[in-house]
């Protein structure tokens, strides 16, 4: 069995980490079944695809998913297209995203790249799709001020789950219970009004392990009040809590699956 992973790219979320570069913005690799996927590419991705040890190639990407349209998910989703077909002449890559990103006058797909990929998939929710023998299910639509889903991953027998930007609701449970592996974007530090209604916060990672049952739990997308909250620190008080291991994903850090 090849090895199988993932790669933290960037951990920053939230406008003034991202603005600041306190945390990288760039997105999540996933390397498994044989697929190179880049998740959310943010600010900042395609120079940490160059940068990181070892390189990821561009041209050995085979497909970009977008969770929803904000800017720091999707920002060099264009450049990614762009330099995995090699400007257009090579067709290659597929493309995964909601409607929002694909159509109406906020579409962040530019017109002109859009004969570049193999394929645009749009996304929808509770829909299953394969990236070659990669398969995932979208999840429940989130809560959150964009069209947004979640990504679960089964991956040699194991439910590998990606949760990105939402508000805290019990409808998750449908999509991401019993997963082996569950990446959670924890923005907020503490409940915060107006904001939690669209952000997971840590004090909401205690509810979502008794909601979801994981085996193991990998926290990223941090803003501001969890980095001086030391995320790391959290991750450990969670654990000992809990009983399953969290853990404080770190700009570069690679998950073996």
């Amino acid at each position: 069995m090849s090895e199988m992973y993932i790669k933290f790219l960037g951990t920053g979320g939230a406008r003034y980490v991202v603005a600041k570069q306190l945390r990288y913005s760039a997105g999540i690799f996933l390397h498994a079944c044989g697929q190179n996927v880049m998740i959310d590419p943010g600010p900042g991705t395609l120079v940490r695809m160059a940068k990181s040890k070892p390189r990821i190639d561009i041209e050995n990407i085979t497909a970009v998913i977008a969770t929803h349209s904000h800017i720091d998910h999707i920002n060099d989703i264009n450049i990614l297209i762009d330099a995995m077909t090699e400007g257009g002449d090579k067709k290659r890559g597929r493309l995964f995203a909601p409607r929002e990103c694909l159509e109406g006058e906020d579409a962040v797909i530019f017109s002109y790249l859009r004969n570049f990929p193999e394929d645009i998939v749009t996304l929808e929710e509770k829909t299953s799709y394969e990236i070659g023998d990669l398969k995932f299910t979208t999840s429940i639509r989130h809560r959150h001020t964009a069209e947004t889903y979640g990504l679960i991953f089964s991956i040699e027998g194991k439910k590998v789950s990606f949760l990105p930007d939402t508000g805290f609701f019990d409808g998750l449970r449908e999509s991401y219970a019993q997963s082996d592996v569950l990446i959670v974007n924890t923005v907020l530090r503490s409940f915060k009004p107006g904001a939690s209604e669209r952000h997971l916060s840590f004090d909401d990672l205690e509810t979502l392990i008794e909601l979801l049952s994981p085996g193991k739990l990998a926290m990223t997308h941090f803003g501001m009040g969890m980095l001086k909250a030391r995320p790391w620190e959290l991750a450990q008080e969670l654990s000992g809590r809990s009983g399953i291991e969290v853990i404080a994903a770190s700009d570069g850090m690679r998950l073996d699956l």
